[in-house]
């Protein structure tokens, strides 16, 4: 597009500033920026804008308005206790995965900066005797998972379930490079992709778009709900129709797992999960884990009017929180949201229909930007707005939702905090991970002396399955087993 063209565009949206200084750059800077102006759809940000802002009045002026009621009854399954569901739900998964009907969705679009590191989040090693990475240890969970359904099926090919992995701009080249490096930690390169969160610019509170630098516009990551329309981009340049939505329609998946990066006991492409949401026929689904405790700062599955909505904990008085079921004398509102879900492919698709309606949330941040003199400024305050929406933002919109609570011992260990901090850290996450192996070999007739930490590579076991063999055995010694035959070694 020529520059005229492309000014009189940005005039007409009301962001013509972005061109200001234009006269003074060089060449590249020209060059730069005209790219970076010409790839922006200046509309849909302008709409975002209003939308966001309006949506964020509205909300305002509604508080304490809206009926929060807990999950109804009937909306939400439970594995906890085990069940006989929890063996119908496996089978059916398994089939599905054997028949090549399911995928997973990993969001891995964080680094590590506040544990320290400025690698991707999913390189991270969180001390264990391995020091496998998260995403080896996700990577074998889903070898493992392949080896299990084809075993337990009636096809004699081998299962495949891809792996779509989502990074940021900043982390894509170094956690391909981690992959490649790593051999793909044993899977078939071709049924590991990898695609990019979206970008949103950075705006005033007025609405304007902010320049970082002269050439320069300022974008932040438009939030893991960004997800929905990455999954409609083009996977490379070089061919605009090949998209993540168009790789599933070609491999015939029918069922998406998503989850974040960041949990090292997340149950990748989980049977039972995907069992249960089949069985339910649901569109999207959600799994939780109860609360550990009324006033935990943790988002619940919840309705707010007749829709499924994650209710943040600040929306929830201390009433509601302290509130329980008159029957169980469980917290009503007990739902943890854990950023763990399902998804038909046919609902992924229909997402565009109705993104219009979805509003983004406004983080007020402070954000360098040029003064007039063509200066950099860091404020001291926030100055501007980035736009973020929540993978979670369209169960509102979902006609056949579901929920499944399951253990959090079992399910979620979240690293988000420095080592050494006492929750949710890299220590937390190690010891919940290696409880997790010692309960394994002990719901398998084993015992584990005092103080032995035995970590269970997921070659071995994905959920504590084929340790038939360890009955009766002491374990006395620490170590690492990466085969079945290796325990006899720490008797």
């Amino acid at each position: 597009m020529a520059v005229e063209a492309l000014r009189q565009r940005y005039e007409a949206a009301g962001q013509g500033h972005l061109l200001q200084f234009w006269p003074q750059l060089s060449e590249p800077e020209r060059a730069q920026l005209q790219a970076q102006l010409e790839a922006l759809d200046i509309e849909r940000v302008n709409r975002i804008y209003k939308k966001a802002v309006s949506a964020e009045k509205e909300a305002s002026e509604q508080a304490g308005r809206d009926v929060i009621e807990p999950l109804p009854e009937d909306a939400a399954a439970s594995v906890l206790g085990g069940t006989e569901d929890e063996k119908k739900w496996r089978s059916i998964g398994l089939k599905a995965i054997a028949n090549g009907q399911v995928g997973v969705l990993l969001m891995a679009g964080g680094q590590g900066t506040r544990l320290g590191s400025s690698a991707p989040k999913g390189c991270y090693d969180i001390g264990l005797p391995s020091h496998k990475s998260l995403f080896q240890y996700q990577a074998e969970r889903i070898a493992r998972l392949q080896k299990i359904a084809a075993q337990e099926s009636s096809t004699s090919a081998a299962a495949v379930i891809p792996w779509y992995v989502m990074t940021s701009g900043p982390t894509r080249p170094e956690t391909e490079a981690f992959f490649k490096k790593s051999n793909y930690f044993g899977l078939d390169p071709k049924n590991v992709i990898f695609f990019e969160q979206g970008t949103l610019p950075c705006l005033t509170m007025d609405g304007k778009v902010i320049l970082e630098a002269a050439s320069k516009v300022a974008v932040a990551p438009d939030g893991n709900g960004g997800v929905y329309n990455a999954l409609r981009q083009p996977l490379s340049p070089s061919d605009k129709t090949h998209t993540v939505l168009s790789d599933l329609e070609q491999r015939k998946v029918l069922y998406i797992h998503a989850y974040c990066v960041d949990n090292c006991l997340v149950k990748v492409a989980d049977p039972v999960f995907l069992g249960h949401c089949i069985e339910k026929q649901a569109d999207c689904a959600t799994k939780v884990v109860p609360k550990a405790y009324p006033t935990e700062s943790v988002g619940v599955v919840a309705r707010r009017g007749s829709k499924f909505s994650v209710v943040e904990y600040s929306e929830i008085s201390k009433e509601q929180a302290e509130r329980r079921d008159p029957k169980t004398g469980e917290l009503a509102f007990r739902a943890g949201n854990i950023v763990n879900h399902f998804y038909t492919t046919t609902y992924l698709k229909a997402v565009e229909s109705f993104e219009d309606e979805l509003a983004f949330h406004i983080a007020r941040k402070k954000i360098p930007f040029v003064d007039e003199a063509g200066q950099t400024i860091k404020p001291t305050k926030p100055n501007g707005m980035k736009l973020e929406m929540f993978v979670f933002d369209v169960f509102p919109f979902t006609k056949h939702f579901a929920v499944l609570e399951v253990a959090r011992n079992e399910e979620f260990s979240p690293l988000k905090n420095a080592p050494g901090t006492g929750s949710d850290d890299p220590d937390t996450s190690r010891r919940d991970l290696l409880a997790q192996h010692r309960r394994f070999l002990e719901r398998a007739g084993a015992k584990v002396a005092e103080g032995v930490e035995i970590e269970l590579s997921p070659l071995v076991s994905y959920a504590g399955e084929g340790l038939e063999s360890v009955k009766g055995k002491v374990f006395t010694r620490a170590g690492l087993v990466e085969s079945l035959e290796e325990l006899d070694a720490l008797q």
